[in-house]
């Protein structure tokens, strides 16, 4: 592929990326009155919240908003992508509800299977097989209810990571640009799941101008939720066309909020507590007890994020002895990070609530 040649049908990338953007600006300040008049307000509680005075928390339906028309614009119509389309129609009713008024547990689980199942059962986006080291399985019957699950857990891992200004639009956006470049490098330009990295990093990064520290308004769950459903949806259909490297690489891009959610799921265990209850030992709160500033704890976890996506890259350039053991260093630094904190267990020797 000719390096300067970076189009896709028929518009360049950056154009791609500059309309998302430009369209998920506009939107936010709607969405913002919206939230506002229908009373979707994030309110200080003194506990795991850190802002200081109500906030709007529904500026996620600007970046859907923008995803909608950057796909009439750029991406081709397919039965693959109107499965995408009606999943994602799910996820923003199932958002917009909990933002205006929340959910359970168990109601937002329901949801979010339902629209999981669209992807699995009329898209055909599947883990139907595997070529694992040279070896090939087939999972047969049990594709579905494995991706189903796969789905849901990114979309819980994206939410769970919405806890400060600007934290997990800007850990998606690392993720959309990491795989878009990923694409280019192995010749998938053209490809689905590039196509919507391109739009979804310009929808993210128009929205974070908002969402940034100090932040105007919060994605809310019709945010995160449809973050990690787009997020899943791209690492599968990546994953559709190749080997296991695949799904391991956007896996290693978005490590630290899926062991973050994998920790927070034990330490609950651990302390007799539903695994879908809320508390603040997650390792954005850890660290902005040590930080004190939401921006630098943000920026730190971005760093964190982007060391992973840069290996991420490494490893797809073809270099993978040496990314594997650079994965290696990372990994041990982030286990010392997390023994140092009480993200899983309680150092100071009595339980936070």
């Amino acid at each position: 592929m000719n390096p300067l040649n970076l189009f896709i049908n028929g518009h360049n990338v950056l154009f791609i990326v500059f309309i998302a953007f430009l369209l998920s600006a506009c939107f936010t300040p709607f969405a913002i009155r919206v939230a506002k008049h229908v009373g979707a307000l994030d309110v200080p509680d003194g506990n795991r919240k850190v802002h200081d005075k109500p906030m709007p928390r529904m500026g996620g339906l600007a970046i859907f908003l923008s995803f909608l028309i950057a796909y009439m614009l750029f991406v081709p119509k397919t039965t693959q992508m109107l499965s995408v389309l009606i999943g994602s129609f799910l996820i923003i009713l199932l958002g917009f509800i909990d933002d205006v008024k929340p959910l359970s547990a168990k109601a937002q689980f329901i949801g979010q299977v339902c629209a999981a199942s669209v992807i699995v059962f009329y898209g055909n986006i599947t883990f139907s097989d595997m070529q694992i080291f040279g070896h090939y399985f087939e999972f047969g019957i049990f594709a579905y209810p494995l991706t189903i699950l796969f789905i849901v857990a990114i979309i819980n891992a994206i939410n769970l990571s919405d806890g400060l200004d600007g934290l997990a639009c800007g850990t998606s956006s690392i993720y959309f640009l990491t795989i878009a470049i990923i694409g280019f490098i192995m010749q998938k330009l053209g490809g689905l799941d590039v196509i919507l990295c391109l739009i979804m990093f310009g929808a993210c990064l128009g929205f974070l101008i908002f969402n940034f520290s100090p932040a105007m308004v919060f994605m809310g769950d019709i945010g995160s939720n449809f973050l990690g459903y787009i997020i899943a949806v791209i690492a599968l259909l990546g994953f559709k066309t190749a080997t296991i490297t695949s799904l391991i690489i956007p896996l290693l891009v978005l490590f630290v909020p899926i062991i973050d959610t994998l920790l927070a799921m034990g330490r609950r265990t651990l302390k007799g507590k539903s695994i879908g209850s809320g508390d603040a030992e997650h390792l954005h709160h850890q660290l902005l007890r040590t930080t004190h500033s939401t921006k630098i704890t943000v920026l730190f976890m971005y760093a964190i994020n982007i060391l992973f996506a840069l290996v991420s890259i490494f490893y797809a350039l073809g270099d993978k002895k040496v990314s594997i053991v650079i994965y290696g260093v990372l990994l041990l630094f982030f286990l010392i990070l997390i023994f140092k904190t009480n993200i899983l267990f309680d150092h100071s020797g009595k339980d936070r609530k």
